[in-house]
């Protein structure tokens, strides 16, 4: 039982809200000196990890980057863009995101992610357009465009990326049901998956198009309470 600390390492850290990556790295230590290995052999498990995932490298690379993007303006200028095109709304705004995110999936490209691309980039320019056809926008609208646009990435990424026939998914696929005695072709499972990342995309600009529809609502609504007041 003792050896299931790590987990409960975790779940206190991420309760207390501490630094992610300093309490999962503690976890794993803790993990394996109750598991009984000693620390050079913990560390050559964490650094064998490292190696094998070396993807991640370039992840953690661009936080530093994307952090000093901000630092100096990139929220506000994205904005600031979005604000000088009148015909544009947050949900068109997101509506071509997930179009962007869903193509590149799809022909495995890596584009993309919530650090690199809807914090920065995406959400500003939604929330930019919204202000530029209704002025301020109130808290709930807010909240609203962060999660449509968060959305946008996981819609795009998710149902795009099965249509590449080497991707993860699709090889995860066809192992599972190799195992379960059922053979199929990965070029199979990625034809399969077009309609699915159609209807995928087209759900997204129904739901971007509503969101739409209530930002204007409410807006509308505010305007009344205001010249009644």
């Amino acid at each position: 039982m003792i050896k299931l600390i790590g987990v409960l390492i975790i779940v206190i850290g991420f309760a207390l809200k501490l630094d992610t990556i300093a309490v999962v790295l503690i976890a794993g230590i803790a993990t394996g000196l109750v598991g009984g290995l000693s620390f050079p052999e913990i560390l050559s498990v964490l650094g064998e990890a490292f190696i094998t995932n070396r993807y991640m490298s370039l992840f953690l690379i661009t936080l530093p980057v994307i952090g000093i993007l901000e630092r100096y303006g990139l929220r506000e200028r994205a904005s600031d863009l979005i604000k000088s095109m009148k015909t544009v709304s947050a949900g068109k705004v997101i509506t071509t995101y997930t179009f962007i995110r869903e193509i590149a999936a799809a022909l495995s490209l890596r584009l993309g992610g919530h650090v690199q691309f809807i914090r920065p980039l995406v959400l500003p320019m939604a929330q930019g357009a919204a202000e530029s056809n209704h002025g301020e926008i109130s808290e709930e609208d807010l909240e609203e465009i962060k999660g449509y646009s968060a959305a946008a990435e996981n819609i795009g990424n998710f149902f795009g990326q099965n249509v590449f026939i080497a991707s993860g998914g699709v090889l995860l696929i066809v192992g599972t049901l190799k195992e379960l005695g059922v053979e199929v072709e990965p070029l199979g499972v990625a034809k399969a998956s077009i309609p699915i990342a159609i209807i995928a995309f087209v759900y997204s600009v129904v739901q971007n198009h509503m969101l739409d529809k209530r930002i204007q609502k409410r807006a509308l609504t505010n305007k009344k309470v205001d010249k009644g007041a």
